[in-house]
């Protein structure tokens, strides 16, 4: 089994549906619109946003987010995961009714106990919502450059790429920049190559969210390629929201032999009825890729990670390590 590691993963959308069963009965819900057969259920993007709002608000306490912290890097563990980064949102901790700071620092102490049984290293990249707004972005980046948890080492911005423009974002990516925090940001989703560009003119990140509609202009694929911009492509989550028909329609082999740098990752795993290891077993079934090959895909990821260096070098190691 090739050891793997994850770049792009929304903590509140990688709850399993037998956590949130758990936490809906700790709560008295109904999770039966939601969940059906142990699998989440929804049709479009606006039910898919209803089950996983309605999931997210079960994730009330600091417990309940050490919890879900654990789970998830445990099970990606369980995988042959040794690395992972999560998006994390204090906009939903203020939801749900928590100090940013203590949302963060409760996930955080979930990485440590899955790390302690496991010897997975996790880390937070803080996300502002585009759908939100600017005043809001900005907030998560003050917050992402002052919150002190060791385990936050990047900002980035997700949402809905239809709202806002890049621009509009740049002084949140300052501020997080001038902290030190690695960047990234969601684009080339939903919308096309164009959004892509525009977060490369003005947000200069290192890493972009999906991506993958950069493969419609020619001219920005070389780019991507030439600056050495990695791609955190999540093939089953663009199939399950119809982003591309099928994966032969996928165009993550064609930007991998263009020379761009992409990564496999799951996005919001339940949701889109993947996993981590799935991920990696749709790139061997319809991307052709050998062993050797999805073993780059991770070398490629670990060294885009937002890790300090004696963390990356130690990961590293254990990649090129012998095989377990």
């Amino acid at each position: 089994m090739p050891l793997k590691a994850e770049l792009h993963c929304h903590i509140e959308g990688a709850a399993a549906p037998e956590l949130v069963i758990r936490q809906a009965q700790k709560y008295g819900k109904d999770t039966s619109p939601y969940i059906q057969n142990g699998s989440f259920v929804w049709h479009d993007f606006t039910s898919f946003l209803a089950a996983y709002d309605f999931s997210a608000d079960l994730f009330r306490t600091e417990e309940d987010y050490a919890r879900l912290a654990d789970h998830y890097l445990t099970s990606l563990a369980r995988d042959g995961a040794i690395y992972s980064e999560v998006f994390t949102s204090p906009d939903h901790a203020i939801r749900a009714g928590l100090s940013p700071k203590a949302y963060t620092d409760a996930l955080g102490e979930g990485m440590l106990r899955a790390k302690a049984k496991t010897g997975i290293e996790g880390r937070m990249i803080v996300t502002g919502v585009r759908h939100v707004g600017v005043e809001s972005i900005e907030q998560a980046a003050r917050f992402a450059a002052r919150c002190g948890n060791p385990l936050v080492t990047g900002f980035g911005v997700a949402g809905d790429e239809r709202m806002g423009e890049m621009e509009d974002y740049v002084r949140a990516f300052e501020i997080a920049r001038e902290a030190g925090l690695g960047i990234t940001i969601h684009a080339g989703e939903l919308t096309g190559w164009e959004t892509v560009q525009a977060a490369l003119d003005h947000i200069r990140p290192s890493r972009i969210g999906h991506g993958v509609r950069a493969i419609e202009n020619p001219d920005l694929v070389r780019r991507i390629a030439d600056e050495g911009i990695v791609l955190e492509c999540c093939p089953g989550s663009n199939i399950a929201l119809k982003v591309y028909e099928s994966f032969a329609d996928h165009p993550f082999p064609a930007l991998q032999a263009a020379g761009c740098k992409v990564t496999l990752n799951s996005d919001d795993p339940p949701y889109f009825w993947t996993s981590l290891k799935r991920e990696y077993d749709i790139a061997a079934e319809h991307f052709a890729m050998n062993e050797k090959a999805l073993a780059a895909v991770t070398k490629t990821a670990i060294e885009a990670a937002f890790v300090d260096r004696k963390t990356k070098t130690a990961l590293l190691a254990r990649l090129n390590g012998p095989a377990r």
